[in-house]
């Protein structure tokens, strides 16, 4: 990598190699792709490395470099829809897969598929936070959006994610008809204060 520089003549090249991990599994989830993922994050590392003369001293480099992902990852998806209105093609694509032996692994993968099919800005919103650990400010200024409507989107997605899992409470009526051992026993959503 590229030595790279700031205003003050930092050189950041080690510091941008520690937050590679946090990108990649940020840029997954957004582009649900891991090719285009790992595009995802090279174009914004170019992006990084071309505007580290914008990066001041003190900052928050990892909430600065996912703000650029987040950003490029918005250019490319307005453009993206701008050429699909363009040619009037609308394309759509499943993945499906066989789910694995293990139970808890078969949840995890019913989690993450259906962690897939909420909005995109539901799906950022619970990353950041759940995910990444963010605190609320932190997401909402990596997203550029006020800590209001993060905690809107944060709460929605985390509604439908336990909808889409049936994690949902049951009805006490329905819950006395049922035998306690024949409950599954789902992971808890991690609650992020």
């Amino acid at each position: 990598m590229p030595s790279v520089k700031n205003q003050s003549g930092t050189v950041m090249k080690d510091e941008l190699g520690q937050h590679l991990d946090v990108l990649r599994r940020y840029a997954l989830v957004l582009m649900r792709d891991p090719d285009q993922a790992e595009d995802l994050v090279q174009e914004a590392l170019v992006k990084a490395i071309e505007g580290a003369s914008s990066f001041t001293d003190g900052r928050d480099l990892r909430k600065w470099l996912l703000a650029i992902v987040h950003n490029t990852f918005v250019d490319r998806w307005r453009r993206q829809q701008a050429e699909r209105q363009a040619t009037g093609e609308l394309s759509s694509m499943a993945e499906e897969g066989s789910p694995p032996a293990q139970l808890s692994h078969v949840h995890l993968g019913q989690t993450i598929a259906a962690l897939m099919t909420l909005p995109v800005e539901q799906r950022e919103a619970l990353v950041l936070v759940a995910l990444d650990g963010m605190s609320y400010r932190d997401a909402a200024e990596c997203l550029g959006i006020p800590v209001g409507t993060l905690m809107s989107r944060l709460g929605r997605a985390r509604d439908a994610l336990r909808a889409k899992t049936g994690g949902g409470r049951q009805p006490a009526s329905d819950q006395s008809d049922r035998n306690p051992s024949d409950r599954v026993q789902r992971p808890p959503l991690r609650v992020v204060k």
